[in-house]
């Protein structure tokens, strides 16, 4: 009897623990694209189609490399509705004395797996998913006793683990963040790098063909296509950034042009949240430049938090605080997602030219997904669940593990400063200071209260006023508020009445 071994869309990495343990001829290897899991949330058209080619490449892979591989495709008759629905199936086919898989990396399947080796009747062997850098026991021990819960303390022990950017004990250059330098505003340049694209092969423009077929009303722009979806072709991609846009990351990371949707990101995380590549090695390449003198500290420091900081830290957050993490809602904010999050159709430049890029490319980078579309629906009081589902639908690189925290911790203050030790709440001035998105816009940036001022401008203060309970007592936004304090009662009447007016035109 063999052992039938169950893997997953976003886990397509030949070091997988669950591939890793057994040899050729042990099990037999079981991957499915099922409906179920186009469906949870409205995902964008891309996004469908580079997990199901990325999925048929590795099953190709696979069995180049000697591996039995059972493929439940989307389109073959009868489908398959799930994922028990597929392993009830392979079971029935075969002789199988266990189902062993790499533990998933959301509450939703993980909750789901708990049942089946009841329900299936066979041993099912859930085995640690390793190829993160900090498991989920040593996360907790971490955060265990701790009043606050930062990022930045976490990222440091991360540093030490795994010696990158270490000197004698000490982070290089005698500074674990060099933050400070990684906010310029950027120009526009006809020599600006690009991600490098992939023609699609005849596997993916299948898939394509598929998904125009099989969700022709779904979000996004399905064509071009240029993601990578093969191990060879994402590696690719890592040294055409390590070559061509490192160096510029860290200076530019926080800009924003229109027209430009990349600028110097490395547009790398869809490749290794799915497994094509390995996050440490990613690391330490980019450590290799700094070392080599091809990309300068400030821009590999920052790429590297991204990774062993941010990501790490926010699947931590996500598994400690468990399955009702995305329903919560300290601020009480209730307002439907505006239409024009999924449309675009906003005369507010800066979202439309967020979300319009999100449509298009199912990316947009941190800054925009923060302080634009994140922003925005903060201070307007949006229901940080019906956001969340929408970041977790329509970004390429959206898995809940680290989009759950980035949204209901970072983005929405919504777990009540678990994650974050303030709103990331802003006035328009922000966005005009780190883009060129207010020049031409209908709105006035410079314009605090007026018909045609920006609208974050009053949603910014009204945000602080109806929410003042709760945050007046934040010591970053104690100097925020005595100037609120400090304003006579008709200026803040005024910004009160231009929220309402922005709001009621929701």
């Amino acid at each position: 009897m063999k052992d039938l071994v169950l893997v997953l869309g976003d886990q397509l990495s030949p070091g997988l623990p669950s591939l890793r343990q057994l040899q050729p001829g042990d099990a037999d290897i079981l991957m499915a694209e099922v409906s179920a899991e186009t469906e949870y949330v409205w995902h964008h058209r891309k996004k469908i189609a580079f997990i199901f080619s990325a999925m048929r490449h590795f099953a190709g892979e696979l069995r180049e490399a000697g591996r039995q591989v059972i493929y439940r495709a989307f389109d073959e008759t009868p489908p398959c509705p799930d994922l028990a629905s597929a392993v009830t199936d392979a079971l029935a086919a075969g002789d199988y004395k266990r189902l062993i898989l790499t533990e998933p990396g959301e509450w939703r399947l993980r909750e789901e797996m708990a049942g089946w080796e009841e329900r299936f009747g066979v041993p099912v062997v859930i085995l640690e998913d390793d190829r993160f850098i900090c498991s989920r026991d040593d996360f907790n021990r971490w955060a265990d006793g701790r009043k606050q819960l930062r990022m930045e303390y976490f990222y440091r022990e991360m540093r030490q683990r795994t010696g990158l950017l270490m000197e004698g004990g000490k982070p290089a250059g005698g500074r674990w963040n060099f933050d400070s330098e990684n906010r310029k505003p950027a120009s526009g340049d006809l020599f600006m790098p690009r991600p490098l694209g992939t023609e699609p092969d005849a596997i993916t423009r299948d898939v394509l063909d598929l998904v125009e077929a099989r969700f022709p009303d779904g979000f996004g722009d399905l064509r071009p296509f240029r993601f990578a979806v093969t191990r060879a072709d994402a590696e690719k991609a890592l040294d055409h950034f390590i070559a061509k846009a490192l160096r510029d990351f860290g200076d530019y990371q926080d800009a924003m042009l229109k027209g430009e949707a990349f600028l110097y990101h490395s547009v790398l995380s869809a490749y290794i949240n799915i497994g094509l590549l390995d996050p440490l090695e990613v690391c330490r390449r980019a450590e290799t430049a700094w070392r080599e003198g091809k990309a300068p500290l400030n821009a590999v420091e920052g790429f590297i938090r991204q990774i062993i900081g941010w990501r790490e830290y926010a699947r931590g957050i996500y598994w400690r605080e468990g399955p009702d993490y995305v329903r919560h809602n300290e601020l009480e904010a209730t307002r439907p997602l505006p239409d024009f999050y999924w449309s675009g159709e906003t005369d507010m430049a800066c979202l439309a030219a967020a979300i319009g890029q999100t449509r298009r490319e199912a990316y947009a980078h941190h800054i925009q997904r923060l302080m634009v579309t994140g922003t925005f629906a903060l201070i307007a009081g949006i229901d940080p669940h019906a956001l969340h589902e929408w970041y977790l639908a329509v970004y390429i690189d959206a898995f809940e593990w680290v989009e759950a925290p980035n949204t209901i911790g970072m983005s929405q203050f919504a777990d009540g400063g678990l994650l974050g030790s303030k709103p990331y709440a802003a006035s328009g001035a922000y966005i005009d200071r780190m883009s060129d998105y207010c020049a031409g816009c209908r709105y006035d940036v410079k314009d605090k209260t007026g018909p045609k001022s920006c609208p974050f401008n009053s949603l910014y203060w009204d945000f602080l006023d109806r929410n003042a309970g709760r945050l007046r007592g934040n010591p970053r936004l104690g100097p925020v508020y005595r100037n609120w304090d400090r304003m006579d009662e008709t200026k803040r009447q005024a910004y009160r009445d231009r929220a309402r007016a922005v709001l009621n035109a929701l």
